[in-house]
């Protein structure tokens, strides 16, 4: 037995009859069918698991005695004669296994539907009438840290959201991890300022100050990461930068913001009535547990612990998705059908939001706000006023699992790696080989010999991140933003657009696998790019003429074409 769950423990389950065969030891067919029918077939059908091809089974740990019992038939409840293994003789020991491997939600499902073991109920607590793979997704649940500080009726109000079924809510909870709630390091090139946050939840602003968004107590610009002393003792999960201002999330669900109260188009324009220097709680958001920010022209979005959208406008300008007093300061849940949906991510670009749910059938991207450019994905060019639901990704036969809202252009990676954009394609934006418009999502045939992980959009800018940490670039060229710069840092095909995705070689020879990408996101600003690797280096390129590369310039030179690394860890 020691041997079969150290097997089970070192092998990647991802088809569901093998977790099933593995799991059980049995092969199909010879299940117990009168306790424990299953949807495999006769036997016979298929060969046995073949466990010396397994990679990395340290044979020391399998004695002659226990390889001899794995080339015996067994049972899901057995006759407990020797050579068999009953399950239902130790539960608890089938439930450590399930939750020490991390087996997914639809591992999970797919066991329930295998065998009646793992669908009767387990009785144990916390609820005697769960079954072993739900008890199996609930303390995968707890092992998060938004699931946590949970109190009981609040996670069952979570649960209900879900669909009922904590196999649901663990499927919310990794959606959330793989898009925007890692809880690790990340760093926001913002429009002229920066911001990073390091694993430990310590926050360095750099760049432009003009309205006090670095959060230092002053106007000054900075051009080397400075840490905001303030926020000692709170510890930064998640940030948003918009033009003049800053928002900070805490792992407490707390937000603090600093810079503009109001919502200029740009950093220049409307000042409002306040400066905000140092961070700021956000009085409005105190009731409201947040775990995501966005910011976008004339209104800025929250998403609650629960998957709710709350929009609300930063000062005296419009606001989004609720109608109330365009004065109103108060967060209004965003209404429409994401009132019952939980939403894992949001993503925020020129006057539009983009959200994407967890639905029980699945992973859906919702849009609302402008539509012009054909940016809210919907087949045309209108505003909508409440979230509307983008039917294209159904008949792509594509599950979204990572949403990012450029100012003009929007882009989805799928879990099967496929990335999708549409929107304004000025520039060749979009990748698909021209600068047409395309008003629904549309498929990246260029990407399709790549497994994309990772998509970040800014103003006509793209960038794509593969599972092997390879980085694509395409859009305009505009600042040498796209990393595609020369050898001689003063020849102008740098500055070229790019029309089709193509390899960021720059970054490719810093040696080093990129696990995420930031650009800037605003119309008003030429754009920088970060890249963050996994070992938690940081480097910068673009313009930067405030200081926002976190990198000192030498004389008369406003922005670096090559990645260049920033004096910071971020790890």
């Amino acid at each position: 037995m020691v041997g079969n769950l150290f097997l089970l423990r070192r092998t990647h389950l991802t088809n569901t009859c093998y977790i099933s065969q593995t799991l059980l030891c049995v092969r199909p067919g010879h299940c117990n069918r009168r306790q424990c029918p299953m949807d495999a077939t006769t036997s016979g059908a298929t060969p046995p698991i073949q466990y010396h091809n397994i990679i990395d089974q340290p044979l020391s740990l399998i004695t002659p005695l226990q390889q001899t019992f794995q080339r015996l038939q067994r049972h899901c409840f057995g006759n407990l004669t020797p050579g068999e293994f009953p399950l239902a003789a130790n539960p608890s020991i089938v439930l450590h296994v399930l939750t020490a491997c991390d087996l997914g939600p639809d591992d999970l499902a797919h066991l329930e539907g295998t065998c009646s073991f793992f669908r009767q109920p387990a009785n144990f607590a916390p609820d005697f009438e769960l079954s072993i793979a739900e008890l199996a997704a609930f303390d995968m649940c707890q092992k998060r840290a938004i699931f946590k500080p949970l109190t009981i009726e609040e996670r069952e109000v979570l649960k209900q959201r879900c669909g009922g079924s904590w196999k649901l809510v663990l499927r919310y909870l990794l959606a959330g991890e793989v898009c925007c709630r890692q809880e690790k390091s990340q760093a926001i090139a913002g429009p002229g300022h920066s911001v990073a946050v390091t694993s430990k939840g310590a926050v360095y602003t750099f760049g432009s100050n003009s309205s006090g968004q670095l959060g230092h107590g002053t106007l000054e610009e900075e051009w080397r990461p400075r840490l905001i002393r303030s926020l000692q003792g709170i510890r930064i999960i998640q940030a948003a930068a918009g033009a003049g201002r800053t928002m900070l999330i805490s792992d407490a669900g707390r937000v603090y913001a600093f810079g503009k109260d109001s919502f200029g188009e740009a950093e220049y324009g409307m000042q409002g009535s306040k400066l905000v220097t140092t961070p700021q709680l956000v009085e409005s958001l105190k009731d409201i547990f947040v775990v995501q920010a966005a910011i976008g022209n004339f209104f800025t979005a929250v998403l609650s612990r629960e998957g709710r959208v709350f929009t609300f406008s930063w000062g005296s300008d419009a606001t989004l998705g609720h109608q109330t007093d365009s004065n109103d300061l108060e967060p209004h849940q965003l209404m429409g059908p994401l009132e019952h949906i939980p939403v894992v991510q949001i993503a925020a670009g020129y006057c539009y939001l983009l959200a994407l749910a967890c639905q029980p059938s699945g992973m859906s991207v919702y849009s609302v706000g402008c539509g012009l450019g054909g940016k809210l994905g919907h087949g045309s060019r209108t505003d909508e006023r409440y979230p509307r639901l983008i039917e294209r990704f159904q008949a792509l036969n594509l599950q979204p699992v990572v949403v990012a809202a450029g100012a003009w252009h929007a882009a989805v990676v799928g879990r099967d790696g496929r990335v999708c954009t549409w929107g304004w394609g000025r520039y060749g934006c979009l990748g698909h080989g021209n600068e047409e418009c395309e008003s629904a999502p549309k498929v990246v045939e260029a990407l399709d010999k790549i497994k994309a992980v990772h998509v970040a959009t800014g103003d006509y800018t793209t960038f794509v991140v593969s599972e092997e940490g390879d980085v694509y670039s395409f859009g305009c060229g505009e600042s040498s933003s796209l990393g595609h710069a020369t050898a001689v840092e003063g020849q102008a095909n740098r500055h070229a657009n790019v029309l089709s995705p193509q390899l960021v070689t720059s970054l490719k020879q810093i040696r080093e696998k990129v696990v995420q990408i930031s650009l800037t996101n605003s119309i008003y600003w030429n754009a920088h790019t970060f890249a963050l690797t996994d070992s938690g280096n940081l480097y910068a390129f673009g313009a930067g003429d405030k200081g926002q590369l976190g990198i000192e310039l030498i004389a008369q030179q406003t922005e670096r074409g090559n990645p260049e690394r920033v004096d910071i860890d971020l790890s």
